[in-house]
Parts: structure tokens; sequence; C-alpha cells
């Protein structure tokens, strides 16, 4: 800052100098003076002088004032450029022991299962006592020695033996440590009979594959983790060493063949060997023999008599049967399956143990793998791929041999959905917990207890013996479903307890085979329940701003729905407004209040919706207050919308919310509408000549919105008239008006008629388009050939029908009958199936569109097939940004390019013309979304494509 006019020495003189006291050089207002350079202007004062006895004193001159600001702009940019330095080494610190823990928890999860089990056996040992363990766990205690013995035993006979007398499943049994298979094993069966539909029981077919899976993918991992450890050991010993002489030799060889250009032979050479995939076979191969050696071992016992005079009841945990199945209870034909049944005892703790059972591909610590191939991407070590074929060749080769190039936007889309932080709503996890432990059965949650089983009547009558039999029969099938619903709560609530205290955590997200994106975790996820979604929120929170704070309301609005959804925007900011009690009541009191958010549709997702509105509103400053909560833009019977945009359709557009009105169309009491005037047309005729007269004049009154909503919402996918028919019973039985089986199927085929043909008159164009796609399937078909497409993001869909064939393999239980992928097509699914999955191919793109663009636009984005989430305080950004995606899909020639496609693909075949369109003009879905026009246009005309509308509400 100073100059020196004197040579400066650092030899400390004999006299040391003398400093003149000085006034304070650090002034109060110091950062101030530091924003304001001027201020720097020093007076003579604060002058320095440095004085030796021997010599004239010599006066630093102070420097002029813009070097002073020069000065404090490079310090501050260094300060600056330093903080940024450490806070990038602190996150990639953060990263890296997130990444370790992410690396960890994929490969070594099995091997923290079984040093679990082996730490209680050293401890049961060791106090002579059994610990006290949950059921499930103490299960897993008693057969994990006997079962690691069995196939331990079985691995040292199979080694002994010759190959050519050695088992089919030998090559396989021996690639995992038994103590490891054992634990895989026993967690992959409890897992299925939790998840199993049936009462107690599995096919073995399908256990004996699911555990071949799991092993064949811990096998690969196992395989990855030796292959690097003895890498670095052959590292360390190179270093010491000097490279080894086969080493030398492969080089040369490589070296050889490189200048011979084999260029396929180097590859061979120099790629690691990697383990081919075992095939279905092998998989259930081997899953049966461990399966035999599980029902050899396991055992249960119900607690000891006291009084000690019966010996103790000690049975087989699961038993290998053969059942008589219907899979389709319309069909007459039942097949014989091999089953794994489980102890009545065995069952009847399951679903209060899933919490304690491994689950597999939990979310991730650290963002998924950007992907990059079929196979590339995802999780970081757990097998991923981009697409769930399903085993289907066909799909798989198509993907494979598509250029990487061309799947770079589906790529970065799903790349962009994974990427969200999500973290874990500690206030309404803990409500859950609360009601969870209290027995259940309010807010959406199952009852935790059984329905009581009927006793058998005293009376011979017939009549009533059957009328028992059948009462048994419900009870029954009522608590199977609720067992299942209770083991999949617990497995819910067990994630949301594992990620409970973590900052966040990633969604890796994959492709069904139509393009829809799904995360690839299946239990708590922002696609599945009410009670996932009220629990799940961002990560990062933003501050709501003004236009937030109008959307939270709205979205609470729409989650309390019963009618309330269906109003204006005003209207449901008038329904909030004149709650706010009942609000602030279930925010501070959600256990022992009024409990108002229970009377909700969506209970969990209100009550977060009440306690951020509640925190804002009570802040001092609500526009400032920061929120995590995801706020929804639903469509508006979206697959309507899509072939109105297809169709161009004027009077279709207006019906599904493409063109703004003063408030939403709703097309589902539009069609309602219909429905009740054809009825009330039919209730006028003669019951002698029109026998649906008398069922009109029943059913008048039952018509309303919810009874027709799932019919129209499938009629766009393809929903048969049984389809319908069975939609429509399941409302009316709901309603009780009819109590009479015979009558209410009647009058279900009465309604779904009716329905459809209302639907017929109103969406006229988007039938013709119906048709003409499956016209164009039906030609496909009948030359034994799937129906292929590609999506406008470039991503390769071939329908999967095709007739299966039945492949009989003998294993160490049973001949099992795998299903593979026959030769033929089934021309019939082929035609029905391709009108829906091409539309959902095309909500696929348009919501992988409306992802990239968001990111772009600095959104955090949540996709829900056609439910868009964001902030609150950016719902109007991405308003705007889904309509002008939308129209940029449409502005494509869609259906011209799937024409060009047939008849490129299929020369010799006659596709028929495309079905003719309407004028309706694209750009008005882009004009109702300008901000700044009345009103915002409603805010974004909220009531065009995305109308803000739970429309799942009514499902």
């Amino acid at each position: 800052m100073f100059s020196f006019p004197f040579q400066f020495s650092f030899n400390s003189p004999s006299n040391p100098p003398r400093f003149h006291p000085l006034h304070d050089s650090i002034h109060e207002n110091f950062v101030e003076n530091i924003e304001n350079p001027s201020n720097f202007l020093l007076p003579n004062a604060h002058s320095r002088q440095i004085l030796y006895p021997d010599s004239a004193p010599r006066i630093f001159i102070q420097d002029p004032p813009w070097m002073s600001a020069l000065f404090f702009k490079g310090l501050y940019k260094l300060t600056e450029r330093t903080v940024k330095i450490e806070h990038k080494e602190i996150e990639k610190r953060k990263y890296n022991l997130l990444r370790r823990r992410q690396v960890k928890e994929e490969t070594e999860a099995w091997e923290k299962m079984v040093e679990e089990y082996r730490e209680l056996e050293r401890e049961m040992c060791e106090k002579k006592l059994a610990p006290n363990l949950p059921y499930v766990k103490g299960l897993f205690l008693g057969w994990f020695e006997p079962l690691r013995e069995a196939i331990a035993r079985e691995q040292k006979v199979q080694k002994g033996k010759s190959r050519k007398l050695r088992a089919a499943y030998a090559p396989h049994i021996d690639l995992l440590p038994a103590d490891k298979m054992a634990i895989i094993v026993m967690h992959k069966m409890m897992g299925l009979l939790m998840g199993a539909e049936e009462d107690g029981y599995v096919q073995v077919v399908q256990a004996a594959v699911h555990i071949g899976v799991a092993v064949e993918q811990e096998v690969r991992i196992h395989s990855f983790l030796e292959k690097t450890k003895n890498y670095r050991r052959k590292q360390i010993v190179d270093e010491v060493q000097g490279v080894s002489r086969e080493k030398e030799i492969l080089r040369k060889r490589v070296n050889s063949l490189i200048r011979r250009r084999r260029l396929i032979e180097v590859q061979k050479l120099v790629k690691n060997e990697e383990i081919k995939p075992w095939g279905r076979d092998a998989q259930a191969k081997l899953g049966s023999r461990l399966l035999e050696l599980l029902t050899e071992t396991a055992y249960v016992q119900p607690p000891i008599d006291q009084s000690g005079d019966s010996p103790p009841d000690v049975r087989p945990a699961f038993r290998h049967k053969f059942k008589t199945i219907s899979r389709d209870p319309r069909q007459k034909f039942k097949k014989r399956y091999g089953i794994i049944e489980c102890d009545p005892l065995l069952r009847s703790g399951l679903d209060k143990s899933a919490k304690h059972m491994m689950i597999p591909y939990v979310p991730m610590l650290v963002p998924p793998k950007k992907w990059k191939g079929y196979d590339k991407g995802g999780y970081l070590f757990l097998p991923s791929y981009v697409m769930r074929t399903h085993g289907s060749r066909k799909q798989q080769e198509a993907l494979k041999g598509v250029p990487v190039k061309n799947m770079q936007k589906v790529f970065e889309a799903l790349d962009t959905l994974g990427s969200t932080k999500w973290r874990v709503n500690k206030k309404v996890l803990a409500v859950v917990e609360s009601i969870w432990a209290s027995g259940g059965n309010i807010a959406g949650l199952v009852d935790r207890n059984d329905i009581p089983i009927p006793d058998k009547p005293q009376s011979e009558d017939s009549t009533e013996i059957q009328e028992w039999k059948w009462s048994v029969r419900k009870a029954n099938k009522v608590n199977r479903e609720r067992h299942s619903q209770r083991c999949d709560t617990e497995l819910k609530l067990s994630v949301a307890r594992r990620m409970e205290n973590e900052e966040g955590f990633y969604y890796p997200h994959n492709l069904d085979f139509r393009g829809r994106a799904y995360p690839m975790h299946p239990h708590l996820n922002h696609l599945s329940s009410d009670l996932c979604r009220g629990v799940l929120e961002f990560a990062e929170g933003r501050p709501l701003g003004r236009s937030g704070l109008h959307w939270l309301k709205i979205h609470l609005a729409n989650l309390y729905a019963g009618g309330v959804e269906k109003l204006s925007h005003d209207g449901r900011l008038a329904f909030v407004d004149n709650h706010l009690d009942e609000i602030f009541d279930s925010a501070e009191n959600p256990i022992n209040g009024n409990r108002w958010w229970l009377t909700a549709e969506d209970p969990f997702q209100c009550l977060a919706a009440c306690v951020n509105l509640s925190e804002a509103l009570k802040s001092s400053s609500p526009h400032s207050t920061v929120s995590h909560l995801p706020i929804h833009q639903d469509g508006s019977c979206n697959g309507l919308q899509h072939y109105a945009a297809l169709g161009r359709d004027n009077l279709e557009a207006a019906a599904v919310n493409l063109v703004a009105g003063e408030k939403p169309a709703d097309v589902y009491s539009e069609i309602a509408v219909r429905v009740h005037n054809i009825m009330k047309r039919d209730s006028n005729k003669d019951p002698a000549t029109n026998p649906n007269a008398l069922l009109a004049k029943l059913l008048i009154d039952q018509v309303d919105r919810k009874l027709v909503k799932q019919t129209v919402m499938t009629s766009v996918y393809g929903v048969t008239f049984v389809g319908a028919r069975e939609q429509i019973k399941r409302r009316l039985a709901e309603k009780g008006h009819i109590t009479d089986d015979r009558l209410l199927f009647s009058a279900a085929c009465y309604t779904a008629k009716v329905t459809l043909a209302a639907l017929g008159e109103l969406f006229q164009a988007a039938r013709n388009i119906m048709s003409w796609l499956g016209d164009c399937a039906k030609i496909v078909g009948s030359e034994n050939q799937p129906v292929r497409w590609t999506t406008p993001l470039g991503l390769p869909v071939v329908q999967p029908y095709y007739k299966s064939e039945r492949h009989l393999i003998r294993t160490s239980l049973q001949v099992l009958a795998l299903q593979r992928e026959g030769s033929s097509v089934e021309v019939r699914k082929q035609r029905t199936a391709f009108p829906p999955n091409f539309v959902h191919s095309l909500d696929g793109s348009h919501m992988m569109m409306t992802a990239v663009a968001c990111r772009d636009a600095g959104l955090h984005f949540a996709g829900v097939h056609d439910s868009f989430w964001t902030h609150a305080c950016d719902v109007e950004m991405m308003n705007q940004i889904l309509r002008e995606k939308f129209v940029e899909l449409y502005s494509m020639p869609i259906l011209e390019n799937l024409l060009e496609s047939f008849q490129t693909s299929y020369p010799s075949l006659v596709f028929p013309p495309l079905p003719e369109r309407g004028n309706f003009d694209l750009r008005e879905i882009g004009a109702c979304c300008l901000p700044g026009s009345s009103k915002d246009a409603k805010y974004i005309a909220a009531n065009f494509l995305y109308a803000a509308e739970a429309d799942h509400q009514d499902n």
C-alpha cells in the first residue's frame, strides 16, 4: 500500500526504530469503507514515521486513493476465491464420503447381514441365552446355520464329483460363500411371501427364478470386488518385481496382432473376462435346489406350553406341494402348479417383520451414474438397465442396436429426473408412525387387525350354510388383502425410517417399454400412494414469493378435493382462506386436534401442505418462507388431451382444457350429464318394449362424475365393454344402493353401454385416430411382425406381445415350465394395445422434454407421467414451459412420420390413409399462457392443459 523511499534491510539495527503511536486503524464502519474506496483517503495524522536516532526523519508518502481501492478490490476477490475453493473442497469431501457409503450399501449389504447373524450366534454361545430379537430375525437366526451347513455340504459334494456326474446347478452354486447364499435365500423367500397375493404360498417357478436372479446379481458384484482386490495386489507386486513374463508375452502378442490389423482378437485379449448371463434355465435350477435345502432345514415352533405335558411342536416352516390354481375365474380349465407353502405360524408374523427385511435398490445417497447405454447408468454397482424389457428379446435388440447419440435426449431426461434431491418430511412421518402404532385404519392406512372369521351356524339349513361359506370366503379374502397392504406399508415405512436422517437422496429412473419414466426403487417413491407423497419433499427449499403463496393455497385445495378442486381459482383460494383455523389446528395438533386434514382425499399430502402454509402465514414475512413442498400440476384427462392435439379438433380441445376458459372444463362431468340425459330418455320409455327403462329409473339418481370417470379415462387406452362394465360395477357396489348381485351386473352392463355411447358422441375425432392406429397394427401383425415405432425423442419401441412358449426343465425339486417369448406375435393384442401404448409414448416424451427444459431454466422438477411437480415459486415458469413443450411436440408431423415408417418398413403392404383432422390452432395453447395478461391469464390459464386439478382423486 505504501512505497519505501529508503533501502530496506532485514538486519536489526542496534537501536530499534521507534514507532509513533497511531490512531485507530480499524474503523467501526470498516465494511462500509470497503464498499466505498474513497473512504480510504487517509488524513496526514495517519501517516507512519520510522525514526532512527542518527538520521534525518523519513516519511512514508501516502499512495493516491485509487491505489487503496485496487488493493481492497484485489483482497476481496482473493478472499472470495479462497472461500469458494474451501467450500468446493468441503463439498467434494462430503460427496466422497457419501459415495463410499453408497458403494458399501450396494456391494456389502448381504455381507453385513452375514456378519450380523454371525455376531448373534457368538452372543448366543457366550451368554448361553437366545438374544431378544424381532420375530423374523429370531427365525432367521434359527435357520441360518443349518441352511449354511447344507449349502456348504452341497458345494463340497458337487466339487468332489466328476464333471459328467455333477448336477446342472453345480457350476453356479459354488460361486458365492455358503453363508452369503443362505442369507439371500432366506430374505428372498420371505420377501416373496410378504408380497404374495395368495394365501401364504408362492409358486415354485416364481421363487426359484427370483432367488436365482438375486444370487446371479450378487455373484457379479462379488466377482467384481474380488477382481478389484486381486488387481490392486498385482499392482503392488508389479511395482516391486517389475512386469511379469506373462504380461510381456501378452504385450508382444497384442502388438503382433495390431500390426496384422486383427483388431477383434486384440479386443478379446485385452478385454477383461466378463461373466456371461446365466439365463432363466440356470437361474431356475440353482434356485430350485436352494429352495429344496431351505425346506429341509427351516423349522418353526409355537410358544412352548407352560404345563410341559406335551412335547414341543416343531414343524417345517415351508412345504413343497402341488395346488390346483385358476389364474382367471372365467376359465373352466385349471392347472396344477408346484408351490412353496409357509406354515400359518410363520405367516401370522410376516406383516410385522417387513422392516427387518433386506431391501435392494434403495434410494441413492449421491446422484446416479449418467446413462450412457442400455446397461450403463443408474446405480453404481447394482445391475441397472435403461428399460424394463421383461425378457423381450426384440426390444433389447432394438435398444442395443440404436446409436448412443440417437438416445441422448432420453438419457439426458432420465439423468435430470434422477438428479432431483429428495428428503423425508419428518413432521408428516412422525404423524404416520403415531397412527400406525395405534392400529392404523385412518388416513388411508390399512387396519392392522384382521376381521373375525364368522362361526359356523348350528343350523343344518343348506341356505344358511351356503351363506356362511360365502361370508367365510369373503372374510378370508379381506384378510389376505389387509395382510398384503400391511406388508407394503411396513416396507414403505422401513425405507422412510432408514432415510429419515439423511440430508437428501436420489431416485435413479429408467423406462418401461413405451418410454414412460419410473423410479427404480419400488417402495417409497413419489409415484406411489398418498402416504409416500406426503412423507417425501424436495431436499432443497426455495422462498415462496408472492406467486408461490398463491400456488401453495391452490395446491392445498386440490389435495382436499371433494369437489373443491373443480372450483375456479378464486373459489379455491376462498375455500382455503375460510378454513385457516382448521389448517392451523391441523399443522399444530394433527393427532389430538380437530383433525380436519383427515377429511381430505389425500390426507397426508394435505397435512404437509397445512404445515407449510401455517409456517408461512404465521411468519413475519410469509413470502420469504422457505418451502420444500412439491406443487403438482396434473393433466386434465391427459390421454384425451393428446388425442385432441393429434386430431386438431376444436370441440375436443375445449373439452379437455386445451383452450383457456373462466374455469376448468370438466370432461368427466360433461360425460356424466350426457349419460344422465340418455337415461332420462330411456326411463320414460315403456318397460314392456324397452327392458332398459326399469334400469334407467333405478340408476338415474346414481349417475355422477365418479361413476363414469375411470371409464372415460381408460376409453382412450382401449378399454373394452367388459372392462368398462367391471369399472362401473365396482363404483355402483361402493354406493351400496343395489345389493342384489344379478341386478348389479345388469345395471353395470347398461351403464357401461350408455357411457361408451356418450363418449363416442363427444370424442369422434379421437375415436377415428384410435381406429386408424388399430387398423395399422392389425396389418403389421398379420405379417407376424410386432408393431415398432420411434418416439419423438428417438427411443425405439417394440410391442412385446408374442405367443409364449412353454419350456420344460428338470430341477431337483420338480419339473418346471418356464414361459419364454415365442416366434409368433399375438395379432389381437398387437392391435388393441397399440393406440394406448402409442399415446403413452407421447406423454412420456412430453414429460421428458419438460424435465430437461425445466432443468435448463434452473427449476427443480419431478414427474409422474401426466403430473408435473416443482417448487411453489416456480409453478408459473413450469406452466409456461410445459405448454411450450406440448406445442413443440405436436408441431411435429407425428402421425405422418408414423405412417411413413410403416410404409418404409413394409413396402409391400397397403396402409389406410390418415384420418381427417380439424383446424384447431396449436398456437392457442401457447397464447393462453403468456404471463401479464388478464391477471396473468388466471395464473397462466391454469384451467388449460394442466389445470392443477387433482384428477387422480376419484380413481
